[in-house]
């Protein structure tokens, strides 16, 4: 009887502490849903509006659905600009920069995580150190350079200095994964006779999809919304990306009260994006929590 009496308060202490974790979770639910929703309103918005006519859009109250969807205003932004056009000039930079990202950022990640040379922490310092310089700072540099270049109103600008591993964020993070893959698969392949390129290629590489992944997301994502870029190095339209082509919509003085054009256009544009982190987001999400385990 004794040892049930004790047991009481016990038990108590542990149906209360439940209890408690039980509402932190469905406060953290409800505040995580709210979040959520404030973040999609905007998104939500855009796309409700790019079915409107021009007199719903910022009617008051809000129109949320419109009574007449215009899916003809998706047909129409083709018209008005070579947007087509635009998506093309678009996929060939991207490609090239994010392809020139990856394999330029794990050859330069692979010398300074698996390689040991004279002054690597150094120079992985000064790497590092690149990374608090805004970009501006840099702009007049580059645009010198590229005009003496003759790069001028090409696509070399946006996709020859990727080749060369020239962000450093994304080289940090794939040192980071590759100093936490085991030394001895590279040290059986070194007994084998393999090189270190092939090192690289077929058993690094191989391994490490997650950080992969979540470089070529990012990379993705900066060339495909770069906005200011292609604005200063391209000055022809049929070279335009689609950045270049919605911000042209936007302040063009034609089309500028054509809110539903700039809405439906500005969906084509996000929608890939969105597809994208859909499906790659279990190695998106996978590449971010395993890097930056190891110093």
């Amino acid at each position: 009887m004794a040892t049930a009496v004790k047991a009481t308060p016990s038990r108590q202490a542990s149906l209360r502490k439940r209890r408690m974790s039980i509402a932190g979770r469905v406060l953290l639910q409800i505040f995580m849903t709210v979040l959520v929703i404030t973040f999609l309103v905007p998104a939500l918005w855009m796309i409700s509006s790019s079915l409107k006519v021009s007199t719903e859009v910022f009617a008051h109250p809000t129109v949320w659905i419109p009574k007449d969807p215009q899916w003809k205003n998706y047909a129409r932004v083709f018209e008005v600009m070579p947007f087509a056009k635009f998506i093309w000039n678009t996929v060939v930079v991207v490609v090239l920069a994010v392809t020139g990202t990856v394999l330029s950022s794990a050859m330069v990640a692979y010398a300074f995580a698996r390689l040991r040379w004279p002054g690597r922490d150094l120079f992985f310092g000064i790497l590092i150190a690149t990374m608090l310089l805004p970009e501006v700072i840099t702009l007049v540099p580059r645009f010198i350079i590229f005009r003496h270049l003759g790069w001028i109103d090409t696509f070399l600008p946006l996709t020859v200095p990727y080749w060369c591993a020239a962000t450093a964020l994304y080289v940090f993070l794939m040192r980071q994964y590759f100093r936490g893959l085991p030394m001895e698969l590279e040290e059986a392949a070194l007994i084998d006779g393999a090189g270190r390129l092939r090192i690289l290629f077929q058993i690094i590489l191989p391994l490490s999809k997650p950080v992969i992944a979540t470089v070529a997301v990012f990379a993705l994502f900066q060339h495909y919304t770069d906005y200011m870029n292609p604005l200063i190095y391209l000055n022809s339209m049929d070279k335009w990306t689609l950045a270049v082509g919605l911000g042209s919509l936007n302040a063009n003085e034609s089309y500028g009260a054509s809110w539903e054009l700039v809405f439906a256009a500005g969906t084509i544009m996000a929608l890939p994006m969105l597809l994208l982190f859909v499906f790659a987001q279990r190695y998106f999400v996978k590449g971010i929590a395993t890097t930056g385990l190891k110093g």
